[in-house]
């Protein structure tokens, strides 16, 4: 089988992108695992390279030679003057730069050229200033690729995943938000996405909303009215879905391994305890699109930029969730 092909982009030039993915193409085995296209600015993986003290070779193709490439390969882009890169800075040159990367990279993707899209961090605030028009990233992702199914971010800690029903919204309109069909949503993306990283009978458990998952309706009837009969509707199609637990537990049963998947009611009750549980390894995973996309799960870390300080695990972790879903993806076709 050939190898998978990963496109890579260096996410908000002003962060610690291009140092860590300078990093990841000489940690061992990263490039014996894939065929890798650098998808931007030259200058940008130059610096990258410069900021981490590590060789990264440029081998720089034309348009017409990217659907052939092999090994290592470079597409250069012009998206940014190297002097309009200001490290440690939200600026709208650093978030122009990393939607039009991004752009290209789906692009290649759409066109069968690239299996899979690791982005390093992108900074939101720049990329909203730059014409982002959309909630997150994952919203903007899905509306370039014209993609109308249901999708969601997914964060992945080594072998688990988290899904959530509600997500980028306040707190005080989760309870309102949650729906049976939101959570059988949240079981099913969590389900699909596990099979295509290699599960066969993913186990999943669902996470209650209330305190000791409403203790019989003493703290609110979600779990009585809402999530039990959306768990029972998930085991009457036969899947390995359990619940609601009590949220300040069901993490304990996922640490354990007995779950490969918690489905959580709203954004902080699973992000806490993945980075808790390893926030140097987590991934955030673009769940439902056509073909993967993955990110470290954290940020452009401005107060180390350009100091050779980025940890390389989470994206080293987010590279190898793309290798597995990739792989399984080009083996299906």
């Amino acid at each position: 089988m050939t190898r998978p092909r990963i496109a890579i982009i260096p996410g908000d030039p002003s962060g610690i992108g291009p140092e860590l993915i300078a990093k990841l193409l000489n940690e061992d085995g990263v490039r014996a695992a894939a065929d890798i296209l650098l998808v931007g600015d030259a200058h940008l993986w130059q610096r990258g390279a410069e900021q981490a003290a590590l060789p990264v070779e440029l081998n720089t193709l034309s348009e017409d030679d990217v659907p052939q490439f092999t090994g290592l390969a470079h597409l250069d882009l012009h998206t940014i003057e190297p002097d309009a890169v200001e490290i440690a800075k939200i600026t709208i040159a650093g978030g122009t730069t990393s939607l039009r990367c991004l752009d290209k990279a789906m692009d290649l993707a759409v066109a069968g050229h690239v299996d899979g899209i690791l982005f390093a961090p992108f900074n939101k605030s720049a990329m909203t200033a730059a014409g982002l028009n959309a909630d997150d990233e994952h919203r903007y992702m899905a509306r370039y690729l014209g993609f109308t199914g249901y999708h969601s971010e997914i964060n992945v800690l080594d072998e688990l995943m988290t899904t959530r029903v509600t997500s980028h919204i306040g707190l005080k309109d989760v309870a309102a938000n949650i729906t049976q069909a939101g959570i059988i949503r949240a079981v099913n993306l969590a389900a699909e996405t596990l099979i295509r990283a290699g599960k066969t009978r993913p186990a999943i458990a669902v996470a209650a909303l209330n305190p000791h998952a409403g203790d019989n309706g003493k703290f609110g009837r979600e779990e009585i009215d809402i999530l039990e009969p959306a768990v029972r509707a998930c085991q009457a199609r036969q899947m390995d879905v359990t619940g609601p637990w009590p949220s300040d537990t069901v993490f304990l049963k996922a640490r354990r391994g007995e779950v490969d998947a918690v489905v959580t009611m709203y954004h902080d009750q699973g992000q806490i305890a993945i980075k808790l549980l390893g926030f140097e390894r987590g991934v955030t995973l673009a769940g439902g699109l056509p073909f993967p996309i993955a990110t470290p799960a954290h940020g452009t870390a401005f107060d180390i930029a350009g100091q050779n300080k980025a940890n390389i695990g989470a994206t080293r972790q987010a590279f190898n969730l793309l290798l597995r879903m990739a792989s399984r993806q080009r083996a299906a076709h």
